[in-house]
């Protein structure tokens, strides 16, 4: 909203995050108003928000939440990545107990909080989940993640399997403390569902622009929503 003197909303996201859906919703309830999506490092997404680089973050949740107010969305099944032809492959899914004793990648984004994690932990650590992902189509070991992240960078010669006794992995709605924008109302009202008659979306009304102002922003608004759409790795959402 601070980048223009007009309406407007910025949506950050962190890799693996689903916001095509939302997108769309506002797009179709407030065409005047321009919903701008922004791909966020998992490790900043917290600071942007407090920051106001963007308004309101599809993220997960920091060890810090100070300086936020943040929503609980959903849990994300967490899985393990293997090379295609790797023994874990053969089962659909596994346990913490299968992979003793073997190397696992820990990258220096990585997201899964697991305290005791079984495996054994590769000395070098990549930059990023994505550069981890290529070290195990290389064979330096196996890599856990949240389920969106192993569809996000999906490659033919790995695949991946469902770790059913791994803690799972939270994604929130975060916003800054403290009483909300209007805006920002109406986007939480979306993700929770609200219907546009709510009598919480009426009471606090979005601004209104000039007939010129909201043909640019229906336009633009579409041009958001086709964005998300096109995104790869349309990362599901894992176990509730």
């Amino acid at each position: 909203m601070a980048s223009s003197s007009l309406p407007s909303l910025t949506l950050g996201y962190v890799p693996g995050g689903t916001p095509a859906k939302w997108a769309r919703t506002w797009a179709e309830r407030h065409p005047e108003v321009p919903l701008e999506l922004r791909v966020v490092a998992a490790a900043d997404a917290a600071a942007e928000v407090r920051a106001g680089t963007v308004d309101v973050a599809v993220l997960r949740p920091p060890a810090d939440t100070s300086g936020l107010a943040v929503i609980p969305l959903y849990e994300e099944t967490t899985v393990a990545v293997v090379p295609a032809d790797h023994l874990l492959s053969a089962a659909d899914e596994i346990t913490a107990a299968d992979l003793d004793g073997e190397p696992v990648l820990l990258p220096l984004d990585d997201v899964v909080a697991w305290e005791g994690a079984p495996g054994i932990p590769v000395d070098h650590r990549p930059e990023t989940t994505e550069d981890a992902i290529a070290l195990v189509a290389a064979g330096s070991g196996a890599l856990v993640v949240p389920q969106s992240l192993a569809r996000l960078y999906h490659r033919r010669d790995l695949t991946y399997r469902p770790i059913t006794d791994a803690p799972t992995c939270p994604v929130a709605l975060a916003v800054p403390e403290g009483p909300q924008p209007a805006l920002v109302e109406e986007f939480i009202g979306i993700v929770r569902g609200r219907r546009p008659g709510s009598s919480r979306t009426q009471s606090q009304p979005v601004p209104k622009r000039t007939a010129r102002e909201k043909t640019l922003a229906k336009q633009a608004a579409r041009a958001a929503a086709g964005k998300v759409a096109r995104k790869p790795g349309g990362a599901g959402r894992g176990r509730r």
